[in-house]
């Protein structure tokens, strides 16, 4: 995700969530989705408006909402899901790009404390390898046939990107956002993607810190598997 260029067209349906109150857009996804922001700074609404059906990451915000904070669903509708905001500020800040080591370490204690803190045996969402290979055409599956025996299973954030992780004033997680692909899996589908996406971010090498701050030893063959499969769906 990034920040617009330029401010796209605000659609109806924003219009008539904001009723009146202050409209921004604030991210735009690789597909062209857009989130925008309704209201000020201390009382935040997003309204994230796609042509993919967005009921599925509706589901999953309110399952898991019941373990760990993630935003509350207000409304879903064709094309359009409006959540309520949280504290904190993405991790991506401009004040946090700032402090590299303070938010990588913060990033890998918030996806521990997720994995930790959401309940595999009670999640009725689907991420595995079978799974996400069943989602690609043929060719792009070359190569990713064979994985790695599973290490852990975990309910994966499924967009573990630092842009996804909220950290409160004090640089510590306070919460997730953009779980439309959460589910079970091995966690270092999860692990994978994180520290791929701290190149992205933050200038130099931070993966020690994460995998510190997480609490494991880097795996190359599951990160380099899960990185492929990663990329095999972009």
């Amino acid at each position: 995700m990034t920040a617009p260029a330029t401010p796209p067209p605000v659609p109806d349906v924003v219009v008539r969530i904001a009723a009146g109150r202050p409209v921004r857009a604030v991210w735009v996804n690789e597909l062209g989705g857009v989130t925008f922001r309704v209201g000020d700074r201390d009382a935040r609404e997003f309204v994230k408006v796609s042509s993919a059906d967005l009921s599925a990451e509706a589901e999953r915000l309110r399952w898991a909402g019941r373990y760990r904070p993630v935003p509350p669903v207000l409304g879903v509708g064709d094309g359009w899901l409006h959540t309520a905001g949280l504290p904190g500020v993405s991790a991506v800040h401009p004040r946090w790009l700032a402090r590299p080591r303070q938010a990588v370490r913060a990033l890998g204690a918030g996806l521990r404390a997720l994995h930790d803190g959401l309940p595999v045996d009670d999640c009725p969402f689907d991420w595995s390898v079978p799974a996400r290979l069943a989602q690609l055409a043929p060719p792009r599956r070359a190569g990713l046939e064979d994985p790695p025996p599973i290490q852990q299973l975990v309910v994966c954030h499924g967009d573990a990107c630092a842009p996804n992780t909220l950290l409160d004033e004090d640089g510590r997680c306070c919460g997730h956002v953009d779980l439309g692909e959460l589910g079970v899996a091995d966690r270092w589908a999860d692990l994978a993607v994180a520290t791929l996406s701290l190149g992205w971010n933050y200038p130099g090498q931070w993966q020690d810190d994460f995998f510190t701050a997480y609490g494991v030893e880097p795996d190359p063959v599951r990160i380099g598997y899960y990185r492929r499969l990663w990329n095999a769906g972009d």
